[in-house]
């Protein structure tokens, strides 16, 4: 036999061997089931909860929440200011969102922070320096750290649809209102939603310490609050359906809605009114009525601009509001 056929004969030799292995083993007993399979599940974002109502309550009204300090000397800076000593820093520090489309969320394409809120950003250190280019240093924070970033001196402002409320103004200072937005519900296409009430023992997302959060965590239709520290990750979890819906301003629903057009939608009327100020350390009061300066100019003019460019197609025509003083 050549040696060629010795090999073959081999190789065959082996698989006789393996197949009759195979049916003695076979033979010998039931095999085994198979590993049962399932679905996974989607991974959830970081530091989700359940519905508390933290700093965000809009229910003590113990105040006139919409009424600021009323602006004098207009923009000048007064030696020895709050003002004076950021100019001389050369930076405003300011506590914005980087994850809420068309307020304020990082271009991908640039890697620069932009939208509404953005914009009110930029005007104020327009009036403290002269331009904003190079001169304001952008802190990302959630919802849940408003308050501690201001009380904690750690920013000059915070600018991040940041609703004024009574609670809120016994820790930080505001100024007057610049936006005024509305609490609606998001939640995909084909779901027959309206009000809170369509929604009872449903899940329900909304961000930590916020005035949405409050609202759905103790309104009369018992809806499954889900807490999450960025509205994106909301935005997320109504995606892969682990929440029946999201409920919030409806600027930042305005956002969400233009990210997957195809599959969500904003859904009813408002059920709350939302005013947003430009939230300030208690004790800097001076920074307060500059600001409310910085907005009575930016109410002339290019407060419509950034409007319009922002969120006017998708929330419709709108005005500045009027300002409110003390």
């Amino acid at each position: 036999m050549s040696k060629r056929n010795v090999v073959r004969a081999g190789v065959l030799a082996a698989v006789a061997v393996l197949a009759g292995s195979l049916s003695a083993c076979g033979s010998a007993g039931k095999p085994m089931d198979p590993a049962p399979v399932s679905d996974a599940a989607w991974p959830q974002p970081a530091h989700v909860a359940g519905g508390e109502t933290g700093a965000g309550g809009s229910s003590d009204t113990s105040c006139n929440p919409l009424a600021s300090l009323a602006p004098t000397g207009g923009t000048a800076i007064p030696a020895g200011s709050t003002m004076a000593k950021i100019k001389e820093r050369g930076k405003l520090i300011a506590g914005v969102d980087q994850t809420t489309y068309l307020f304020g969320s990082r271009n991908p394409t640039t890697g620069n922070l932009e939208g509404f809120d953005i914009d009110m950003v930029n005007e104020v250190a327009d009036a403290i320096f002269g331009g904003h280019e190079g001169k304001v240093q952008f802190r990302a924070i959630t919802s849940g750290q408003r308050e501690d970033v201001l009380t904690g001196h750690q920013v000059d402002i915070v600018v991040r649809t940041y609703s004024i409320t009574c609670a809120r103004k016994k820790v930080v200072n505001f100024s007057s209102v610049y936006y005024v937005a509305g609490q609606r519900i998001l939640a995909p296409k084909e779901a027959k939603v309206a009000t809170l009430a369509d929604l009872s023992g449903k899940r329900v997302c909304a961000a930590k310490k916020s005035t949405p959060l409050t609202k759905i965590t103790t309104d009369p239709a018992k809806v499954v609050p889900v807490s999450v520290d960025n509205w994106s990750d909301c935005l997320v979890m109504l995606q892969q359906g682990q929440v029946d819906a999201v409920s919030t301003d409806d600027t930042i629903l305005a956002g969400m809605a233009a990210q997957d057009p195809q599959r969500i939608e904003i859904k009813g009327p408002r059920f709350t009114t939302e005013n947003y100020g430009i939230g300030i350390p208690k004790e800097n009061d001076d920074m307060v009525r500059f600001v409310n300066a910085v907005l009575e100019n930016v109410r002339k003019g290019d407060w419509q601009k950034s409007y319009d460019s922002w969120v006017g197609k998708p929330l419709g025509a709108a005005s500045p509001p009027a300002a409110q003083y003390q």
